[in-house]
């Protein structure tokens, strides 16, 4: 049998506030961790924290906190720690994938997305790891995307960043895998989020449709024939946290119906 059961464990996940990272809090929590979030809106905070889970020793605790912000990102893993105790994981999840032009980004665009995606994930891993280490367990999962792996011009910063997550996943899986700090990375496909909603949404309205035509169009290129859900991405990342995961290690865990060609 499986053991999924995370009872007992503190997790942290970043940019909860919908998505992926909601599914992940409500996953986590339900299998019976002790689940703090970070998420920008108050209104946000305050819907998910309110969150029980329908059994178990789960539950879940919002923080208010915008991840771009070193101050605040130190902040709400100082304030999380003494709120719920010191955290045996950590979800790298928070993010943004502006679609922008290449040739009229300024380095602000570049840099703000890179505090954001990268360095807030550079910034909870570094303050997480001295507790993991020292219980010798922990997890470390980076929440990527398949634009780590086939860039699109459209978002090539949002792929730079992604990828640069992977590339860090895998040197600190190689160095703290002696400490049985266990660090990997999720990358969803065509995930239907609000981001995709939001995108769908404005190549509806460029091209005088709607969005539901949009999210027909593009499933077509999924071997399984439809958008994932978030879910199932969160899925991926309760087994990457749990025991059932002690000997995965480096490793990306593609979530994407099978239209990922990379080898």
């Amino acid at each position: 049998m499986l053991d999924l059961d995370l009872s007992g464990r503190t997790a942290l996940v970043t940019g909860a506030s919908k998505g992926i990272g909601e599914a992940a809090v409500r996953l986590l929590a339900d299998h019976g961790a002790t689940v703090g979030f970070s998420a920008r809106g108050i209104k946000a905070v305050f819907e998910l924290a309110a969150y029980v889970p329908p059994s178990g020793p789960g539950a879940v605790h919002g923080f208010l906190a915008d991840m771009a912000d070193p101050e605040a990102t130190q902040e709400f893993l100082e304030v999380a720690t003494a709120e719920i105790g010191p955290a045996d994981i950590i979800v790298n999840n928070v993010g943004a994938s502006p679609s922008r032009n290449f040739l009229y980004m300024s380095d602000d665009d570049w840099t703000d997305l890179h505090q954001l995606n990268l360095m807030s994930a550079v910034r909870c891993t570094r303050f997480c790891l001295p507790h993991m280490r020292k219980q010798k367990w922990g997890r470390v999962i980076m929440v990527a995307s398949g634009a780590a792996f086939s860039p699109d011009a459209a978002l090539i910063d949002y792929a730079a960043t992604k990828a640069a997550m992977v590339a860090t996943a895998k040197a600190l899986a190689g160095k703290y895998g002696a400490d049985n700090v266990l660090t990997n990375t999720v990358i969803p496909g065509l995930i239907r989020t609000d981001m995709w909603e939001r995108a769908a949404a404005e190549i509806a309205e460029a091209n005088n449709t709607d969005a539901e035509t949009i999210f027909a169009r593009n499933s077509t290129g999924v071997p399984q024939g439809r958008y994932g859900t978030a879910e199932e991405v969160a899925s991926g990342v309760v087994f990457l946290a749990s025991n059932a995961a002690s000997y995965v290690n480096g490793t990306c865990l593609t979530v994407d119906g099978g239209v990922g060609t990379h080898v």
